[in-house]
């Protein structure tokens, strides 16, 4: 994720911007151990600048549980996090001229889909868990903003508030939707074979609300989480 830095945000830090980076590179959560050990840094100093970025709603904390020992504190970028500046204009001008250089011919998006599917499987490889939050980890990394929900029907739909490709849907919907629509294929792949991408709805990408739909075990998996009960806390849980 480019990480954009203005005077006064909390990503004018170039440790946190290293972080922050390196969580939407993860596409997963990751422990306060394993960041200070990739940026070389003492994990009381790591916490403080994951604070100060949860403060700031970039990055959510969850507690992962483990077989052995206390549980301990997993970060992944806020499926919410709305980086401040913005992003330097020649990317924009290039993903709109690409855009613009395509056919929305049946082969082409056909084709455009087929590489996006290509980069969706090596997305998934890149370690985000074989989860429904797995794939919401991965689309907040991508800068979708997304939130999810469980119909009767036990379809899994992510709705995406933010559409990062929006300049390059303004000139060609049809091939840039084509390439999400594989990335999304992709990750399936990868990440759950047997869940199907059961509906993809483009929407106004200024307005955002774009949905993804999904059926099979990543949505019986979020099904059944959200009708188990909440675990009892613990002492290390209560803070």
């Amino acid at each position: 994720m480019d990480v954009p830095k203005i005077p006064g945000d909390v990503l004018a830090q170039p440790t946190r911007a290293r972080l922050f980076a390196r969580l939407g590179e993860l596409r997963r959560a990751a422990s306060t151990d394993e960041l200070a050990t990739e940026l070389g840094l003492h994990r009381n100093g790591i916490r403080m600048h994951l604070d100060r970025l949860a403060d700031a709603g970039l990055v959510v904390r969850a507690r992962e549980r483990r077989p052995q020992g206390r549980p301990r504190d997993a970060w992944s970028i806020n499926p919410d996090a709305q980086p401040g500046g913005d992003p330097p204009t020649a990317y924009t001008d290039l993903s709109q001229w690409l855009a613009r250089s395509l056919s929305a011919g049946k082969s082409r998006v056909r084709d455009v889909e087929a590489v996006g599917r290509e980069i969706g499987r090596e997305l998934a490889a890149e370690g985000p868990a074989s989860t429904a939050e797995g794939i919401r980890d991965v689309l907040g990394a991508l800068g979708f903003q997304p939130t999810s929900k469980i119909d009767r029907e036990r379809t899994l739909t992510y709705s995406l508030a933010n559409c990062p490709y929006r300049d390059a849907v303004r000139e060609n919907q049809t091939v840039v939707c084509a390439l999400h629509r594989g990335l999304t294929r992709g990750l399936l792949d990868e990440m759950s074979p047997q869940t199907k991408l059961a509906g993809f709805v483009p929407k106004d990408p200024y307005t955002a609300g774009c949905l993804i739909q999904l059926k099979g075990p990543l949505a019986d998996e979020a099904a059944q989480k959200l009708n188990s009960p909440a675990p009892p806390q613990t002492p290390a849980t209560r803070r």
